[in-house]
């Protein structure tokens, strides 16, 4: 059985996530895969949208499948995390720049490359169980897959917040950080699926109201402090244990780079800048980062305890989002 079903049912263009036991995590043969899939429907009439959807109750998709980086990683092959990552990125960029309507319902874990996926449809719908998060700095990543775009886009200094600390976030305040789109009890959403297949057309208003946003009236000030010694200092001096804690834990050098990333997404004018910048440290991130210790410590021998050591000063930081010349993330419309 496929990772991805992929199909035509009426109108839409179906595309679901079909491996609920790993909760859907996302492969780089089932990135290539959907990305494929939209390419094939991008300027067929008989297709009018595209709807994104995901089996089990758990996860749409709760992160990428880099077991196979991180063992190739090891090994000192470095290629095999940069060539995952760029067709990541590539399908991250078509789903943006999509000319029909993609409608996707997160259910569940929604979880870095779930937000890849869902985040940049044009209709994201988030229901009671939804879960969204950007955790990549606790496995010595940083938030990627275009989500330096979306947390620079998000009101306040929500951003930062969500970047440093890896905080999951359900409906009411997906929507208000600019995750999602509107708000639908998961039982209502095989009536709308049926009703987007059979007519089309995604129809005005839908969606109820959502939960209260509790974002909305945190005081995030702190994390508008110069770097992130600035920040945990400011922390500190309010007593922001809840927030401290999750710093504590993530490692310095990712919450470092994803700090200036996501002030950097900032000025893009376009979602493939903030992923190409993603992309100059991803590329390096095998070798040049705590992103193999970060992944051995929760995924693979899951003893929770990673020994950070990668180097989270500001040149560093520098250094890795400094240009890849001949490497840089190249962009092309068609497959």
């Amino acid at each position: 059985m496929s990772d991805l079903n992929i199909r035509i049912s009426g109108r839409a263009g179906r595309i679901t996530f079909n491996r609920p036991r790993a909760l859907n995590a996302l492969s780089h043969r089932m990135a290539l895969d959907l990305h494929a899939a939209l390419e094939q429907w991008r300027d067929d009439p008989d297709i009018a949208l595209v709807i994104i959807d995901a089996e089990g109750e758990k996860a749409f998709c709760a992160g990428g499948d880099i077991a196979a980086v991180y063992r190739a990683g090891v090994e000192g092959d470095h290629q095999v995390g940069r060539d995952f990552f760029r067709d990541e990125y590539r399908m991250n960029a078509a789903i943006a720049d999509y000319p029909k309507p993609i409608v996707a319902f997160m259910q569940g874990f929604v979880m870095g490359g779930g937000v890849g996926v869902a985040g940049h449809a044009s209709h994201r719908i988030v229901g009671d169980t939804t879960q969204i998060a950007m955790p990549e700095a606790g496995i010595g990543l940083i938030p990627d897959v275009g989500g330096t775009w979306l947390l620079g886009r998000a009101p306040g200094r929500i951003g930062e917040y969500l970047a440093l600390t890896c905080g999951r976030i359900r409906a009411g305040d997906a929507i208000h950080a600019g995750f999602a789109d509107c708000y639908l009890p998961e039982a209502e959403w095989p009536a709308l699926i049926s009703l987007l297949e059979q007519g089309g057309d995604v129809p005005r208003g839908i969606g109820l109201t959502p939960p209260p946003a509790s974002l909305a009236t945190r005081d995030l000030s702190a994390f508008g402090e110069r770097n992130l010694s600035d920040i945990i200092v400011a922390l500190e001096r309010i007593g922001d244990e809840e927030a401290l804690k999750p710093i504590r834990r993530n490692s310095p050098l990712s919450m470092a780079a994803g700090l200036a990333m996501v002030r950097a997404a900032r000025g893009d004018r376009r979602m493939q800048e903030s992923l190409s910048r993603e992309y100059r440290f991803t590329w390096r991130a095998t070798e040049h980062s705590d992103f193999l210790e970060g992944v051995r410590a929760q995924i693979i021998d899951k003893d929770r305890d990673p020994q950070w050591s990668a180097d989270p000063s500001e040149i560093h930081v520098q250094e890795l989002l400094s240009p890849l010349g001949e490497n840089e993330l190249r962009w092309k419309e068609k497959l």
